[in-house]
């Protein structure tokens, strides 16, 4: 058998990066700009946020800043939406975009959201998962290609794919709820509503991206696991 770091699975990796990045991209660029237009009210990030969150009667949700550059996340556990530094005080469309898919996810919370609600009762294993996998995996190759250590520890990888699979419809339906409330409040016109769309669809694709990437290294391990000989 080839050297392990010979290996073409490598290709998969690679793939993965590329594709990765390209998504990554793609969120900045687009973001960057949409972030040049601001919005005819004149409502920054914030404003849209506390907006959304009375219009769709939340009130143990806080909204809070924090800083870097799309950093912007909700925090279900304290229950706290926190905004970046770019979108918080921002009234570029992108920043509306961005604040109102956010407030998506609490919205989600307060309706009990079957796939939000799974991916965070499934967050403690899959970080187990994820530290315990490699070393799981490298103890069955030590010791002869110990196949139930190996099936083990393909098994505690794969929860990471499956973490990504079931983060999509979140993300998905946040921006879907996000833009939905957007335009019912007429918080943004006719021509900055498309703008605040392509913004999430970029954002979307970074999350279908990592699902990608992760599948792709699932792969590799599956196929190195079955060249024993």
């Amino acid at each position: 058998m080839m050297p392990i770091f010979f290996d073409w699975t490598y290709i998969l990796i690679l793939i993965g990066l590329l594709i990765s990045g390209w998504a990554s991209a793609n969120v900045n660029s687009t973001f960057n700009k949409y972030n040049k237009y601001g919005n005819s009210k004149q409502l920054t990030g914030t404003d849209v946020a506390k907006r959304i969150l009375q219009r769709s009667g939340i009130t143990d949700v806080s909204v809070e800043r924090i800083s870097g550059n799309l950093t912007d996340h909700y925090d279900p556990s304290h229950k706290v939406l926190r905004l970046s530094d770019a979108t918080a005080d921002s009234t570029s469309v992108a920043a509306i975009g961005v604040a109102a898919h956010e407030c998506g996810h609490a919205v989600q919370d307060q309706k009990g959201y079957f796939f939000m609600t799974l991916r965070q009762r499934i967050v403690p294993v899959v970080n187990f998962g994820s530290k315990a996998a490699l070393p799981i995996l490298l103890l069955g190759l030590i010791f002869g290609y110990n196949e139930f250590l190996v099936n083990i520890g393909i098994l505690l990888f794969s929860l990471t794919f499956v973490f990504q699979l079931v983060t999509l419809p979140v993300e998905f339906d946040a921006s879907k709820r996000a833009l939905e409330i957007i335009q019912a409040d007429n918080m943004l016109n006719a021509q900055e509503f498309p703008m605040a769309k392509k913004t999430l669809r970029a954002a979307a694709l970074t999350y279908v991206a990592a699902a990608v990437a992760s599948l792709l290294s699932l792969l590799r391990i599956v196929i190195l696991s079955g060249n024993r000989d």
